[in-house]
């Protein structure tokens, strides 16, 4: 019920109250009995009216009640929105940086892998070509010996012809590699003269010559301990004819 109305209603309910107060007091003896007339449901009206205003306050109550639910829900929505916002934002920034981390690492590797190829260059146009020296190959037979023991005498600066070598083998051990003295003063002393040029363990061990080999009977290696110790005491081994 409109504003107006109730208190058009209300005032119409006073009216009717006072004229009831004014007709009850006209004397017994009047001939106006207007008061059995009047209506007896005055409270139950009044009480209706009360009803609607309650019903009215409730339902304001409840729209409003409706419209605070509205606008919390409103203001829920923005926030998910600005929450949802930032964490894409958020998202985009840590991958846009591990983008740019793996870039970077990528780069550091490609200028790593840059530095070494270049180094490796420079060592290898600063490294000098050494040529390989051919390795001279001899027979394996008296000749052959004395050849390679000329060349290694040669290098270590130990003089001796071809002649003055194949002729003291000769005499000393016919060529045999293998041959030892069990006779001589030396082998009463227990040390006997063995190899091509018949050498005691003490003088190839002194005059051993490096780079050869440390077995005695070692073909070469007998030839050039000899030859060294013959430089050393008759100043060539050209120079023995006889045991020396």
């Amino acid at each position: 019920m409109p504003k107006n109305t109730r208190k058009i209603a209300l005032a119409g309910v006073a009216t009717l109250g006072a004229a009831a107060v004014a007709f009850t007091a006209v004397p017994a003896d009047g001939q106006t009995t207007t008061t059995d007339s009047l209506p007896s449901s005055r409270v139950a009206y009044s009480s209706e009216q009360v009803h609607d205003v309650k019903a009215g306050v409730t339902g304001f109550q409840a729209g409003a009640a409706l419209k605070v639910e509205a606008i919390e829900a409103r203001q829920k929505a923005a926030a998910d929105a600005v929450a949802a916002k930032k964490a894409a934002t958020t998202a985009a920034a840590q991958k846009k940086a591990a983008a740019a981390a793996a870039a970077k690492k990528a780069a550091a590797k490609k200028a790593a892998a840059a530095r070494a190829a270049k180094a490796a260059a420079n060592r290898s146009a600063q490294r000098p070509v050494v040529e390989q020296a051919a390795v001279k190959s001899y027979p394996n037979n008296l000749d052959g010996w004395i050849r390679e023991a000329l060349g290694i005498m040669k290098k270590k600066g130990i003089p001796g012809s071809y002649h003055g070598l194949h002729k003291n083998i000769m005499r000393e051990s016919s060529g045999n590699p293998q041959a030892i003295n069990d006779w001589d003063i030396n082998a009463i002393n227990g040390i006997p003269s063995k190899g091509l040029l018949q050498v005691i363990p003490p003088t190839f061990k002194a005059y051993h010559v490096p780079g050869t080999s440390w077995n005695i009977y070692d073909p070469v290696a007998n030839i050039t301990a000899a030859a060294n110790y013959a430089a050393d005491r008759y100043g060539t081994i050209d120079n023995v004819n006889s045991a020396y």
